[in-house]
């Protein structure tokens, strides 16, 4: 299988609260970008690797034989500029600030979501969760039918593209990547991940990442 992966490194990491992207931070002797770019190099399916990050990070990157994007405003935008880079039949997409992945979890998610076309690492959700109108509850959700989506997502070129052309055409804003499929009414499979699998968002998440890559 011929993929594409683009790691969406472009973040600011306001609520880190550090004048250093997350994923440019330490983490045990690499940086938190440097460990999901291993797993992508070790594997057999990956034909390149596309980094969106801004420019002043990119040397920090000069050891892996990567392409680079520029960041946009949202989201989608920064993975439209790493989708214009891609040569690949399918894409996975990934959080920078995820360090944790590992092999097996990209073999799984590729199986899986080559047989559908979209696919996305999912973990069931484990705390019970409110709906609410400001401070109000309006009801308790069913948490057996809740998933906390992940990263990495991954989907043929063919979707991501008719995807594209919908949100651009109606001005839609998504907040994840296989929202573009879900959009234009294409099925996409849920594949386990792990609570391991954790975006580093808080300076109390770098903690405990930091915690455990010296563990």
């Amino acid at each position: 299988m011929s993929i594409s992966a683009i790691v969406l490194a472009g973040g600011v990491g306001s609520r880190m609260g550090s004048t250093t992207a997350k994923q440019f931070l330490p983490l045990g002797e690499k940086l938190v970008i440097h460990h999901c770019l291993e797993v992508f190099f070790s594997s057999p399916d990956i034909q390149e690797v596309i980094v969106v990050c801004e420019p002043h990070y990119q040397p920090l990157l000069q050891n892996y034989p990567v392409k680079f994007a520029l960041p946009g405003q949202r989201r989608q935008d920064s993975l439209y500029q790493g989708f214009l880079q891609t040569s690949s039949p399918w894409i996975c997409i990934h959080d920078a600030a995820r360090p944790f992945i590992s092999l097996s979890m990209l073999e799984q998610l590729f199986k899986e979501g080559k047989e559908v076309g979209a696919a996305v690492l999912a973990i069931p959700m484990r705390s019970t969760v409110k709906l609410c109108q400001g401070p109000w509850v309006e009801k308790t959700l069913d948490r057996q039918l809740l998933w906390e989506a992940q990263t990495p997502q991954f989907l043929s070129r063919e979707i991501l593209q008719k995807g594209f052309e919908h949100v651009h055409k109606h001005s839609i804003t998504v907040t994840d990547d296989v929202m573009l499929a879900e959009l234009i009414g294409h099925p996409t499979k849920l594949v386990t991940g792990s609570p391991s699998n954790i975006k580093l968002t808080t300076a109390e998440d770098y903690q405990l990442a930091c915690a455990w890559s010296t563990s």
